[in-house]
């Protein structure tokens, strides 16, 4: 005799899931699987912030200030609650951290090592280091391989991070004799993104822009710029640019005017956002930020 009972509901349907995390979404609220940035205006764009298993980029010419405004989102986002790992292969932790407390101390760096702080300055340096000491921030200085390495072992931090910025792409890009640079730059960007994936992470990865050029006509960057043979814009799921006038353009634009261009976002609108940087502090802030 046939069955005729009709099929149940199958338990733990990816697509019930699916439905019953959006019913409980909020408008007012980021989304479980968004890590704030920190910045109301690129947060506003990106639909909250940056989502976990994306391969986020961020991009800028010499000097643009890429490493002081990804030190920012790490700041920032770590204060939303989210664990941040910072990993470096340019600067040790002691030389992050103390960047990290000039960025939010307002105080040049120099003034920091040469102990010529004043009162005021002292007193600022002090509140940032006693709110950076509870933060759930990390800081690493990493080769190439074993980068990857650490990020192929999730579990040993905890809390476990849900944001991981990577300092740069270029610098972690395995030395493989028998490839060019723009293979190699290649092969790292598809790891990357395949490691975001697995590990449940949002990655935000620096980068320079090889292709750029500062006397063509709009020096504003642009996805070619990014080279690897095309396969780092065609991996990433967000791409951001820095861009300031006073760079290329002396005495056109203001300085520390700052336009922080969104050339891909594979889930949203594409645009810019308006920051202003303070190269003495190493300071980025948002035009909308009430600080």
């Amino acid at each position: 005799m046939a069955d005729t009972r009709r099929p149940g509901r199958r338990r733990n349907d990816p697509l019930e899931s699916l439905v019953a995390r959006i019913d409980r979404a909020r408008p007012d609220a980021p989304a479980p699987d968004t890590v704030p940035s920190g910045f109301p205006s690129l947060d506003q764009v990106l639909g909250g912030g940056f989502r976990r298993q994306d391969l986020v980029v961020l991009a800028g010419d010499v000097g643009s200030g890429k490493s002081a405004l990804a030190l920012g989102i790490a700041l920032r986002a770590a204060r939303s609650g989210a664990p941040v790992r910072y990993l470096s292969a340019e600067m040790s932790a002691e030389r992050l951290r103390e960047r990290a407390l000039a960025l939010e101390g307002k105080a040049a760096v120099d003034d920091l090592r040469r102990g010529t702080l004043d009162e005021r300055a002292r007193a600022a340096i002090g509140a940032a280091a006693v709110a950076q000491r509870e933060l759930p921030l990390s800081y690493e200085q990493v080769e190439a391989e074993p980068a990857f390495a650490a990020l192929e072992q999730p579990g040993l931090l905890l809390p476990r991070p849900l944001l991981v910025i990577a300092d740069s792409l270029e610098l972690l890009s395995p030395a493989v004799a028998s490839l060019p640079p723009e293979d190699r730059v290649a092969a790292a960007a598809a790891r990357l993104k395949s490691l975001a994936i697995r590990a449940n992470v949002a990655l935000l990865l620096i980068a320079q822009l090889p292709g750029h050029r500062a006397d063509r006509p709009d020096p504003r960057p642009s996805l070619d710029d990014l080279g690897g043979r095309g396969a780092v814009k065609q991996h990433a799921d967000v791409v951001l640019a820095l861009y300031r006038e006073e760079m290329y353009r002396p005495g056109q634009g203001m300085d520390g005017a700052t336009e922080l261009v969104v050339l891909k976002n594979r889930n949203g609108p594409t645009g810019f956002v308006d920051l202003f940087f303070h190269p003495r502090w190493l300071r980025f802030e948002d035009l909308l930020d009430r600080d």
